[in-house]
């Protein structure tokens, strides 16, 4: 570890050292500066040193924005003690989680209907189908084909 590292302050770490910590770049965290997201402290050499406060801080913004949260919505809420505004900042930010993790889901059965599908071309698969429907959605009864008896239900499976 390079003298520049530790030093300047009992338990503090240099802009390197941090951003190799959590595997960022060190522009990321002057980036964070600027935006008023972190507030290092600096040495006799004017030089940034980040404490125990900045790893906390730093480890928060990385799981808020894992959380998909931007940068903007992430100082807001770091400037609020207040419950209310912190619900009122979080609570959209859940929906939009809930609604990628619903995507996320369909997706990952789709995929796994085409894993588990016996039959040759996946395009027959009652999973597939239903997949596409849904995206399609409902039709008006002009644009839906006609179909005789005999083609509805058919579930036979290419061998």
């Amino acid at each position: 570890m390079k003298s520049s590292e530790v030093g300047g302050g009992a338990g503090t770490l240099s802009i390197g050292a941090l951003a190799a910590r959590f595997g960022l770049a060190t522009h990321v965290l002057r980036h964070w500066e600027a935006m008023g997201l972190l507030h290092p402290g600096r040495d006799a050499g004017g030089r940034r040193r980040y404490g125990a406060d900045d790893l906390n801080r730093v480890a928060t913004i990385l799981v808020l924005k894992e959380a998909g949260l931007g940068l903007n919505t992430i100082r807001s809420l770091s400037a609020t003690v207040d419950r209310a505004t912190r619900h009122e900042i979080l609570r959209p930010a859940a929906e939009e989680l809930r609604s990628r993790i619903a995507a996320a889901q369909a997706s990952l059965e789709f995929i796994e209907g085409g894993l588990n599908c016996e039959y040759e071309d996946i395009t027959q698969c009652p999973n597939y189908r239903r997949h596409l429907a849904e995206r399609i959605g409902p039709r008006s009864p002009a644009d839906q084909p006609s179909q005789d008896a005999s083609c509805a239900g058919n579930s036979s499976r290419s061998s």
